[in-house]
């Protein structure tokens, strides 16, 4: 077995000779777990619909023989209502340009749903091509009181049945080994009828001689759902574990967040004493040490939140909290599928935001579309914890629950608000007259996650948050080192400004507050001044436009440089240098609560900017969605400062 290659989001894998094997799918069936198995890749699962948005391709290899494995996007039927279903019929039918017609197929079919399933085994065998059926969960089948009779459910279908557990990884090595044979599978002597009573009738027969069983409900699947599903229970239990979320995710994660911090302070400390070129020790300390070490000792928080989110999905509850908030988005217009593609962005709106696809309403996709900048991503979370620790006492309590991760929900749920309510908005400007289309979403059973698909949800969101670091940051990092830092001033010009020049704290200070850097954050001080930001602030705005986490990372770098011994101090301590502020503390109550606001509702990430210029095919919406949220976050953010200020903050 091998991987090779792995493309996501449509891009192709070509191998000479190798022939071509589609995975096509319900939703939920246990199909990118069976692609994993084929190939050693390690494509997101989850428990509930519309994880794979994309097509995925790898490679599988078993003795001499390789073949290219093919994941498509789910689908309940070949025919599309939404583009990602467009995508799996194209390919099957050989219009999708740059990919290959299969050259045969796997089809997918749950065993607990296998009534629902073969109307679309139906529809795929009618395209002649070889065709497996990979018949999953046979072992909940089993333990539901179900029964299936795999021998005489082949004979029926008239092609190869084959019972796979995918994320256990049992059944996996017969597959591979019958991928190898795939041009001597049988067809069926007759195709299915097309005729949708005719196709009623077959799938019945093919049940009644494969001895067929449907699971009894499952028990703990009714029990649980009677609450969660309940409008009133469902609801309350719903911000419950949201609560309960973010407690865990600033109480678990604070005594390693203050290991990492050590570790970066030790280091600093390392550069400082054994590094004497002092552009060299300013660049490894302050630019590197300074600015991304203090991205970096958010990590914890960041590893507990995929952890926490993987663990949601892989038991099932995000399909009841779509199922919830489609009551809710109803009222707005819009549908559940809408919520799937907004409660993707927690991670990223990148994924959230191309798994509109799975939306059939073109108008519905454009609107949440520019709703799921909106949503709470990862990259805000360095931002949040920071702030919060400069606006909240750790010790503060609310009842039982923490203060600070009281405020840590209270803005991920005014974000979410905020996107229902902006999908909303567009979805009237641009559709005054359009219904909901009718919304339909498989409420799997509650399932016990596979460690390793938990550990590899976890890891992949991760590493791309690590990724980032290691590129994007470290790169804007040593960039405003430089503007930090320039021009350079001699000791005669200092001494002649009145600074001591043999305190390097002195001499760091002046430094900063006549660099480049500051020049910049002082031309732009007009926009922010009624904010309360100064021009340090407004660097750290400014820098965050490339990517959220610089913020942080500029600030590390600001205090480090004015007190490279103390620099969280220095930042609680941070006073305003000029102006009619000056001497006054810059991380005030009103100040922070602004700059909290801010970042709900800012777009600052390019990324995000260039998914949807891809998404929508022009520049026209990603500029709109821009100016939109820089003038919304600036509005809210002049409100929640004059609201704070009122309030005596």
């Amino acid at each position: 077995m091998s991987a090779d290659c792995h493309a996501p989001g449509g891009a192709d894998v070509t191998l000479a000779g190798a022939p071509r094997i589609a995975l096509v799918g319900a939703p939920n069936s246990g199909k990118t777990s069976v692609f994993n198995g084929l190939t050693g890749l390690r494509a997101k699962t989850g428990n509930y619909p519309g994880v794979t948005v994309s097509r995925f391709v790898g490679t599988s290899r078993t003795g001499p023989h390789r073949h290219v494995i093919e994941d498509l996007p789910g689908t309940y039927s070949l025919e599309p209502i939404s583009p990602d279903e467009r995508i799996t019929v194209d390919v099957l039918d050989g219009r999708l340009e740059g990919a290959e017609r299969p050259d045969a197929l796997l089809v997918v079919a749950d065993a607990t749903t296998l009534r629902r399933s073969l109307g679309f085994v139906a529809q795929v065998l009618a395209r002649g091509l070889p065709t497996c059926v990979v018949v999953t969960f046979t072992d909940e089948l089993a333990r539901r009181q179900g029964r299936l009779d795999l021998d005489a459910f082949a004979r029926a279908l008239g092609v190869p049945a084959l019972p796979v557990i995918g994320h256990r990884g049992h059944g996996i090595a017969q597959l591979r080994e019958l991928l190898t044979t795939w041009r001597a599978w049988p067809v069926p002597a007759v195709a299915p009828p097309v005729d949708p009573a005719e196709r009623d009738a077959w799938t019945e027969s093919v049940l009644a001689h494969a001895g067929y069983r449907p699971p009894e409900r499952h028990r703990i699947t009714r029990r649980v759902d009677a609450v969660l599903l309940h409008p009133v229970w469902g609801t309350a239990v719903f911000f419950a574990v949201m609560a309960l979320f973010f407690q865990t995710v600033f109480t678990l994660a604070a005594s390693l967040q203050d290991r990492v911090a050590a570790l970066f302070t030790w280091l600093s400390g390392q550069v400082d004493g054994h590094v004497g070129n002092p552009w060299l020790s300013g660049l490894l300390g302050d630019a590197l040490i300074g600015g991304v070490g203090g991205v970096l000792v958010f990590v914890p928080q960041i590893v507990l939140l995929f952890l926490l989110l993987a663990l949601l999905e892989g038991v099932g509850y995000m399909a009841r909290a779509a199922f919830l908030m489609d009551r809710v988005m109803a009222r707005f217009g819009l549908e559940g599928r809408a919520f799937v593609a907004l409660l993707s962005s927690f991670a990223c709106a990148i994924p959230g935001i191309m798994a509109t696809r799975t939306l059939p309403s073109a108008k519905d996709r454009l609107a949440t579309m520019m709703a799921a900048p909106l949503m709470t991503c990862s990259a805000r979370l360095p931002v949040y914890v920071l702030l919060i620790g400069l606006l909240v006492d750790p010790s503060a309590k609310a009842g039982p629950f923490g203060a600070q991760g009281l405020v840590m929900f209270g803005l991920y749920l005014l974000g979410a608000v905020s996107a229902v309510l902006a999908a909303w908005a567009f979805k009237k400007l641009g559709d005054r007259h359009g219904r909901p289309v009718p919304f339909f979403m498989e409420l799997p059973p509650y399932r016990l996650p596979a460690p390793r698909a938990v550990l590899v949800a976890m890891w992949s969101s991760a590493r791309a948050f690590l990724r980032k670091c290691s590129t994007v940051i470290v790169a804007t990092s040593i960039g405003l080192w430089l503007l930090l830092n320039l021009p350079l001033h001699t000791a005669a010009q200092m001494q002649a400004a009145g600074v001591d020049t043999t305190s390097p704290t002195a001499v760091s200070a002046y430094t900063v507050d006549h660099s480049y850097a500051a020049g910049l954050g002082r031309a732009v001080a007009p926009v922010f001044d009624p904010l309360g930001f100064d021009w340090r602030v407004n660097v750290g705005v400014l820098s965050a436009q490339a990517a959220r986490e610089t913020f942080v990372a500029t600030l590390g770098q600001v205090a480090a440089a004015e007190d490279p011994e103390q620099p969280a101090q220095a930042l609680r301590a941070m006073t305003y240098s000029d102006g009619p502020r000056a001497g006054e503390p810059v991380f005030t109550a009103p100040t922070v609560a602004a700059l909290l606001v801010y970042f709900v509702y800012a777009l600052q990430c390019m990324a995000t900017v260039a998914v949807l210029r891809r998404e929508t095919g022009t520049w026209r919406w990603p500029a709109i969605a821009f100016a939109y949220l820089t003038a919304l976050a600036w509005l809210m953010a002049y409100l929640a400062r004059t609201v704070t200020v009122l309030l005596g903050g």
